[in-house]
């Protein structure tokens, strides 16, 4: 499925472009935006690379991945990133990650971002199962996926290295059956 282009009230998802590596960067090269995630902050010349890859996998044909742009539709500002990657392990199974930048936190577009996630994945994939992962210390993202629907699993145990610490991560996750567009 290309293009993607999906909206709420305020927010829109919609296919990267490589115009849109500096505001990726200012969310991936934030050490304050990539403090719970699963890695260090991104240089430019790495999230350009990203920003590249996610360009050109859009076409693949079958599409196994769905990086996307998060854009606040008052200013068409890119305030995010979000992205649903197909398990090849887990028949209409999917994990998910979003991150937004700092100065767009606090004010709903998490729970915004995860909605139309896990509307595109539900809705136009025809997933079954949608999980995604937090630090155990992200408590802000805990709230989001809690508020968007999504039911708290328990803990992968060792699962990310990062700055040479293992850190355990709290699963989300949601089903198809309990999707609803409320």
């Amino acid at each position: 499925m290309y293009p993607v282009d999906r909206s709420s009230q305020r927010l829109r998802l919609r296919e990267l472009t490589i115009d849109d590596v500096g505001a990726v960067f200012a969310i991936y090269g934030s050490p304050e935006a990539t403090e719970h995630l699963s890695f260090e902050p991104r240089t430019r010349e790495q999230v350009g690379m990203i920003v590249a890859r996610s360009v050109v996998s859009a076409t693949a044909e079958p599409r196994n991945e769905y990086a996307l742009a998060v854009v606040e539709k008052e200013t068409d500002q890119v305030i995010g990133f979000g992205r649903i990657a197909l398990d090849p392990h887990q028949q209409r199974a999917a994990t998910f990650g979003f991150a937004l930048r700092p100065d767009a936190w606090g004010v709903g577009y998490g729970v915004e971002t995860v909605r139309l996630l896990l509307g595109l994945g539900f809705e136009e994939i025809g997933l079954h199962r949608i999980w995604g992962g937090r630090s155990p210390l992200n408590e802000g993202s805990a709230k989001t996926m809690t508020a968007a629907g999504m039911t708290e699993e328990g803990t992968i145990r060792g699962h990310i290295q990062k700055a040479g610490q293992w850190r355990d991560s709290v699963v989300h996750s949601m089903l198809d059956e309990e999707w609803t567009t409320e």
